[in-house]
């Protein structure tokens, strides 16, 4: 069988540098860094005190306040992502191709925040003040879900959770999707929001993370430097829409690019 060539035709990101794809593409290309001191929580006690924070992002922009309230900052940037890209894309939707478009999403944690706020009430024996909608933010699988169902999308659906790897392998099952026929078009990418306390803590006791820079968070993520001392967590989203070379072609859309190779082994 033939496989199908696949294009990259719309992308929508949330990142520390902004929220947009202009907006990251004008900080990269003036150097910043989206690093800063953990506004969060209190951090003070932490060896890492610096992270990769959403500054200027605002929810009511992209969803009501009903789903503002039943899902966790991870879904609700996945979600703002996914219409931006969308919205960029120009593809639309309807009862004839809604099963030929299908949404992978990936995430490391997923719903730590919503989880941590849910677990206050249940140590404090408030069980009736535990959200209806915990469960729902604990299968990770709702990041896909919530897109698919704003989208009309019922094709292939999954929920990748492979820690670092988790976004990265989303976009290439989704290539692999449209690439063996199963799919014409796939809204696809990460999203994180593990600024948490729990998290971080354990990461920090881990001693995971980056701890000499707190006080010049802009220089503390450097992977390549011979002085590295660990990773800096973030929190975001970025989600690409792909599609079948001749769908693309045929509704003449933007292409940003061609993705021709996907592999996945464990290091």
């Amino acid at each position: 069988m033939m496989k199908r060539r696949v294009v990259v035709t719309g992308v929508g990101m949330i990142t520390p540098l902004g929220v947009g794809v202009r907006k990251n593409w004008a900080a990269l290309c003036q150097g910043k860094s989206g690093i800063s001191p953990i506004t969060r929580f209190d951090a003070s006690s932490l060896k890492c005190q610096v992270a990769g924070q959403i500054k200027d992002f605002h929810p009511q922009d992209f969803m009501d306040s009903k789903f503002i309230r039943r899902f966790d900052l991870f879904i609700q940037y996945g979600m703002a992502a996914a219409i931006m890209a969308m919205e960029d894309s120009g593809l639309k939707i309807n009862i004839d191709t809604q099963d030929r478009v299908g949404v992978i999403m990936g995430t490391a944690v997923g719903a730590c925040t919503f989880f941590e706020s849910a677990h206050s009430f249940v140590v404090g024996g408030k069980f009736g003040k535990v959200p209806p909608f915990l469960i729902v933010n604990a299968a990770g699988n709702s990041a896909a879900g919530v897109i698919a169902i704003r989208f009309g999308a019922k094709g292939p659906h999954h929920l990748v959770m492979d820690a670092c790897a988790a976004g990265t392998n989303a976009i290439g099952l989704s290539f692999r999707s449209i690439q063996r026929g199963e799919a014409d078009a796939m809204v696809t990418g990460g999203a994180e929001a593990p600024i948490a306390a729990s998290v971080i803590a354990s990461l920090d006791i881990l001693g995971a993370l980056s701890s000499k820079k707190n006080t010049e968070p802009e220089k503390a993520s450097r992977p390549f430097d011979g002085d590295r001392d660990g990773f800096v967590p973030g929190e975001g989203s970025a989600v690409l829409v792909l599609e079948a070379l001749d769908i693309a072609l045929r509704r003449e859309a933007k292409i940003y690019g061609e993705i021709v190779g996907f592999g996945n082994n464990c290091d």
